[in-house]
């Protein structure tokens, strides 16, 4: 019997619904580069009504895997996640969100990928990883360049200052290690599990990547706006801190 196949980076989506952009995410994994960094890719679905799996099976191979959810109750996003890592072989775990792109604006997904290895390598006691967050370019307002220059500025701070640990949902980067020993993202939670889980590793085994970036839609700014989006993001920390759970009950998917 042949041996399981054994990934160094594991590539893992949770989707909900995410027909309209999950492909353009993962046509970015092409069989070269999965081969170059022994890549596998696992979309862990929570639950799909729409055509996601239908446009995710013919851009996956047999390495790869499809986690479903069946159970009558939604899924959050953390156990999403939780789901595809308990699946995943890799000794690095990447969390994307399937609306994000990494082959943006100069930025090729080989240099990506380049990069984390390399500091890794050269920080062996490091954890995990995060990077800049943008808009994607042809959706970029200055509102969005605004909001989000002021966010990764407000992350950088806190790692390189040894404040707080902190990381978005967009882009998690993570040794495996790192993540069993903290048990993974915090399931009861419907919003705030990404910071939860970067806070509970801690600032001091966290790097900031600003050389590099990971690109995202800007639809749920643009249905609620930065103020509402800020505010639930605040709260959400203060609870995690505080009350050890988030405010948010649910969180609700925008299309």
């Amino acid at each position: 019997m042949p041996k399981p196949y054994k990934a160094a980076i594991s590539v893992i989506v949770p989707t909900l619904n995410e027909e309209k952009l999950i492909t353009q995410f993962l046509s970015q994994f092409t069989p070269e580069l999965k081969a170059t960094f022994s890549i596998e890719l696992i979309i862990s679905d929570g639950g799909s009504t729409d055509h996601t799996l239908e446009a995710v099976e013919p851009l996956l191979s047999e390495s790869d895997k499809i986690v479903r959810h069946f159970k009558p109750v939604r899924q959050t996003i953390a156990e999403g996640r939780n789901r595809g890592a308990d699946a995943a072989s890799g000794e690095i775990l990447v969390f994307f969100n399937a609306d994000t792109l990494i082959e943006c604006n100069g930025q090729s997904v080989l240099d990506f990928f380049t990069a984390v290895l390399e500091t890794f390598k050269l920080y062996p006691n490091l954890h995990a990883l995060i990077t800049p967050v943008r808009v994607f370019p042809d959706d970029e307002r200055p509102s969005d360049v605004a909001f989000h220059g002021f966010i990764n500025w407000l992350y950088f701070c806190c790692i390189t200052l040894n404040i707080v640990g902190v990381g978005r949902g967009e882009c998690h980067i993570i040794r495996r290690k790192a993540f069993d020993a903290e048990q993974g993202y915090n399931e009861r939670m419907a919003a705030g599990e990404d910071f939860d889980l970067f806070r509970r590793i801690g600032a001091a085994r966290i790097k900031f990547l600003s050389r590099l970036c990971v690109y995202e839609s800007p639809r749920r700014y643009r249905k609620y706006g930065y103020g509402a989006i800020f505010r639930a993001w605040g709260s959400n920390a203060l609870w995690v801190v505080f009350r050890g759970k988030s405010h948010s009950q649910e969180w609700t998917e925008v299309r």
